[in-house]
C-alpha cells in the first residue's frame, strides 16, 4: 500500500512539474516578438538594421482606480531616432495651453501668419494635425509658440528628455525668428502677436546621431553618414509618458503634465481619435489606417466603430513611429503602445527609397494586432 501511495505521489508531482514547465513566464512583448508571423519575424531577424524601440503599458482597473504595468524592448533615450510628425502632439497641446494665458483669444479665434494667405483657427489646425498630420498646420502653431517657449515648457515637466528645434517640410525650417500672427478679435478688429527671436539649437550628442552610408542633397549623392544632431529629438519614453498624462490626466499633478482644462482635453481626445472621413476628407486617399499605424497601418479596411485609437504617428527619413492609446469599448480592452522602426535598406537618407509599405507598416500593424489579441485574452 505504501509503495502504491508513493508511486501516485511521484506521478502527481511529475504532472505538477510538467504543468509548471508549460507556464509561459515571458512578458507580453517577449511573447509577441517571438511570433513566427512574417511581418514580425523578418524584422526581429534583422534587429540591428531596424533600430526598433517599443514601450507597452497594460492598464488595469480595480474599484475605479487605474494602474499601469510597463514593458520595454530596446528603449534607450540616448539612442537617436528621427521623431518626424510625432512632435506635433506636444506642439498642439502647448498651443492650447498658451491660449489659456491670453485674453480674448481661444481655439476658435481666427488668425493668419504674416505673409501667409490662409486664414484659419487654432482648432482647425489642431484637427488637421491629427487627421491628416498636416505639416503646415504644425508650422503655424510653431510660429505661435517659438522654439524657446516650446523647450522651456517641456523641460519643466518630468516627461523625459526632449528638444524641438525646427519646423517641418519648409525651406526655413530652423529659422530662429518666428513670424507674427495676425489675430481677429472680432470681424473687423485685429491685433498682432509679435514675433520672437529664439535660441539656435545646439548639436545633440548621443548614440546613432549619425546614420547611414550617404544622403541626397540638392539632387546629388553625398557620401558619408547623415547628421541628425540639429534635428528634433523626442524619444520613445518621453512620448509614452506624455500620452499617459494626456489620456489619464486625473492621475497626474499640474507640474507633471501640460495643463489643459476639461473642455480642451475633450477636444484633443476627440481630434486624436477622429478619422479623416469623419472630417469630410476623401476616404480613398485618406483611408482609416492612414494615420493609425498600429493594427490598421497595412490595410485600407474600415476601423470598427468600437475601436478607438488616440494617437500621433510620424514618418520621415525611413523612420516610422506611432504613439497610441488603443481602446476597444465592446470588449473592454485598452493599452498604451509606442514604437519606432527604421526601414532604409540601402542606408541612403533623403532619397525617398524606404520600405515603409513592405516592412515598416506591416510590422507596426501586426505588433498592434498581436498585443490587442494578447490583451483580449488576458485575465484581468
Amino acid at each position: 500500500m505504501f509503495k502504491k501511495h508513493l508511486v501516485l505521489a511521484l506521478l502527481s508531482l511529475c504532472i505538477s512539474c510538467e504543468n509548471q514547465e508549460k507556464v509561459d513566464t515571458r512578458n507580453p512583448l517577449e511573447i509577441v516578438l517571438a511570433s513566427q508571423h512574417p511581418n514580425i519575424k523578418r524584422v526581429i531577424d534583422s534587429l540591428q538594421q531596424h533600430a526598433i524601440q517599443i514601450k507597452f503599458t497594460q492598464i488595469n482597473r480595480n474599484d475605479g482606480k487605474v494602474s499601469f504595468q510597463d514593458y520595454d524592448f530596446q528603449v534607450d533615450s540616448m539612442r537617436y531616432f528621427y521623431p518626424a510628425s510625432t512632435v506635433k502632439l506636444p506642439i498642439a497641446l502647448l498651443a492650447l495651453s498658451k491660449l489659456n494665458d491670453l485674453e480674448n483669444i481661444d481655439r476658435h479665434t481666427r488668425f493668419y501668419i504674416e505673409g501667409d494667405t490662409l486664414e484659419t483657427t487654432f482648432a482647425h489646425e489642431i484637427e488637421k494635425i491629427f487627421t491628416l498630420s498636416d505639416n503646415q498646420s504644425y508650422n503655424r502653431l510653431f510660429e505661435f509658440l517659438g522654439q524657446d517657449y516650446i523647450n522651456r515648457k517641456l523641460t519643466k515637466i518630468p516627461l523625459g528628455p526632449v528638444r524641438i528645434s525646427h519646423r517641418l517640410s519648409t525651406a526655413d525650417s530652423d529659422e530662429i525668428t518666428t513670424k507674427p500672427l495676425i489675430v481677429y478679435q472680432n470681424d473687423t478688429t485685429t491685433i498682432t502677436l509679435e514675433n520672437t527671436i529664439n535660441t539656435s539649437a545646439q548639436p545633440l550628442v548621443m548614440t546613432a546621431i549619425k546614420k547611414g552610408l550617404g544622403y541626397i542633397e540638392e539632387d546629388s549623392l553625398m557620401l558619408g553618414a547623415f547628421d541628425f544632431s540639429l534635428k528634433n529629438y523626442y524619444p520613445i519614453a518621453t512620448q509614452h509618458q506624455l500620452l499617459k498624462t494626456l489620456m489619464f490626466s486625473e492621475k497626474y499633478q499640474p507640474n507633471e503634465k501640460i495643463n489643459l482644462n476639461k473642455e480642451q482635453l475633450e477636444f484633443v481626445h476627440t481630434a486624436m481619435r477622429m478619422l479623416p472621413k469623419n472630417m469630410g476628407y476623401d476616404a480613398e486617399t485618406y483611408y482609416d489606417g492612414y494615420g493609425k499605424f498600429f493594427m490598421y497601418g497595412d490595410t485600407k479596411e474600415d476601423i470598427p466603430e468600437y475601436i478607438n485609437i488616440y494617437n500621433k504617428v510620424g514618418d520621415g527619413y525611413g523612420t516610422l513611429s506611432d504613439c497610441a492609446y488603443v481602446q476597444d469599448t465592446k470588449n473592454k480592452v485598452e493599452f498604451l503602445l509606442t514604437a519606432t522602426i527604421l526601414v532604409n535598406k540601402n542606408a541612403i537618407f533623403n532619397d525617398n527609397n524606404y520600405e515603409y509599405d513592405e516592412i515598416g507598416l506591416p510590422f507596426l500593424a501586426e505588433l498592434g494586432r498581436a498585443l490587442y489579441s494578447y490583451e483580449l485574452n488576458r485575465e484581468k
